[in-house]
């Protein structure tokens, strides 16, 4: 279920691509001609890897510890429960006021840092956006969780973000060459992309014998099956 992570990522960067691309857009040049400026975007972006990565190791521990309590199936059906839930809740509710102070506080350290043009200063900058909340990220910490190992949760986020580079990397070199109204369109594809791996999620949690796509869970050694 790993390839899963990289299809979220993919669908992930479509999302950003408006959501996240003016900040991306309005990123400082660093370094002299082009290497410089690819490096400085490289940076950003690895950056925000670097975030769900690390929220891969925690949300792998987690992952484990319910696999080893053999609850591994279920944690599967109800991640992909979420996210189908959270697909039908979008824009229905809004933040409670802790998040939203928190989410604030977040974005004025990004508008300190945007004001600075070193490459620690990108990859920071990268880091801080990778914890604003996302409910593509949401959605890859679950199928993290399901993965129900520590090694395998970690590889899920990192996959996840890998899947976001190839956009978010066009995006910051070709500045204003996607047009705003190709991503909306793009961003349609976004609840699509979710409610795919939802419903993988469920039927890898059913443990129907199906091969990569619901194998058996129950069978002894299969803690660890993606």
């Amino acid at each position: 279920m790993l390839w899963t992570a990289f299809l979220l990522g993919i669908a992930g960067s479509l999302h950003c691509a408006g959501m996240c691309g003016p900040l991306t857009l309005a990123l400082p040049a660093t370094g002299r001609g082009p290497v410089g400026f690819l490096v400085g975007r490289l940076a950003y972006n690895f950056g925000r890897i670097t975030t769900y990565t690390a929220l891969g190791v925690i949300i792998g521990g987690v992952g484990r510890s319910l696999a080893l309590a053999g609850v591994q199936r279920w944690v599967s059906i109800v991640a992909g429960l979420a996210i189908l839930a959270g697909l039908l809740l979008t824009h229905r509710t809004s933040g409670a006021g802790f998040a939203a102070a928190a989410v604030r506080r977040l974005k004025s350290a990004l508008a300190t840092v945007l004001k600075r043009r070193t490459l620690g200063s990108l990859w920071t900058l990268g880091l801080l956006n990778g914890l604003l909340p996302c409910g593509m990220v949401y959605a890859a910490a679950a199928g993290a969780v399901a993965t129900g190992g520590w090694l395998s949760g970690t590889g899920y986020m990192a996959l996840f973000g890998a899947g976001t580079l190839p956009m978010m990397l066009g995006i910051s070199l070709s500045g204003s060459a996607l047009p705003v109204a190709l991503r909306l369109r793009l961003q349609q594809l976004v609840p699509l992309s979710a409610a795919a791996v939802g419903v993988l999620l469920i039927l890898r949690g059913m443990s129907l014998g199906i091969p990569y796509v619901s194998p058996d869970l129950s069978a002894a050694g299969c803690i660890h099956c993606h």
